[in-house]
């Protein structure tokens, strides 16, 4: 079992892990739990009722947020020609024409945090997945970051404004960033029913019995809050 610092059990101690809050409870704890010297980063995590097994029982989306992550993003597009001066126009960090692939497939270059692409690059770009695949910065039509030219400037203002992506991994769970611990209450709420919302619309049709087992919302130092599945499912189909 991991050991604890002295700030952190301070902080579980205002935590019943007997109980299941609601989400403006647990928000307003987690604030309250918060010790670190910086911003920590709100997380949501989620355990799923599916069989990731199952090539038809696989939860991908994204989300926009509406309250943002609360950082700088920054934004590589993949594009030669008229797409690449579309880019540029659109505000990206970097436009990757030839060069640029050949620096990240030679030297794993990734610094960046979103990659969007314009179809006619696809053909290049499927040669990085080996790279961008496993950090998660692969294009994908499915996710929204495999655009024409004209819908650029949407998708690069769409990634700075706090469009985030997941999926399941191989235990069934959901790991989710909502923002930072600096952010008021009602921001991380906003996220927090914008997440659970896309979560309940990326059910898998063949997903059967109980969809989300179990819910728990955290920050980067602080220990975990249950939330109460139900309340926090039903806000997020009427929000």
């Amino acid at each position: 079992m991991a050991k604890h610092g002295k700030k952190y059990l301070e902080a579980a101690k205002k935590l019943d892990r007997q109980r299941i809050y609601t989400p403006e409870e647990a928000i307003k704890l987690l604030k309250e739990m918060a010790f670190a010297g910086f911003n920590e980063t709100v997380e949501l995590h989620a355990r799923l009722g599916i069989d990731p097994r199952q090539s038809d029982q696989q939860v991908r989306t994204t989300v926009v947020l509406p309250a943002g992550l609360g950082k700088t993003v920054r934004v590589l597009v993949f594009a030669e020609g008229e797409a690449a001066r579309a880019a540029e126009a659109s505000g990206a960090d970097y436009v990757a024409g030839d060069e640029m692939i050949n620096k990240i497939k030679n030297e794993e270059w990734t610094d960046f945090d979103v990659s969007i692409a314009v179809p006619e690059m696809m053909r290049k770009v499927g040669g990085l997945g080996k790279v961008l695949g496993r950090k998660g910065l692969m294009p994908n039509p499915k996710t929204g970051t495999v655009v024409p030219a004209d819908d650029l400037a949407r998708a690069v203002a769409e990634a700075r404004a706090g469009r985030v992506e997941f999926r399941n991994d191989k235990t069934a769970n959901i790991h989710v960033p909502l923002g930072k611990i600096q952010f008021t209450e009602d921001q991380i709420l906003q996220n927090l029913n914008a997440v659970l919302d896309a979560i309940r619309r990326a059910k898998p049709a063949t997903a059967k019995g109980t969809y989300v087992k179990r819910l728990v919302l955290t920050s980067t130092m602080t220990p975990g809050i249950r939330l109460d599945t139900n309340i926090v499912l039903n806000l997020a189909a009427t929000a």
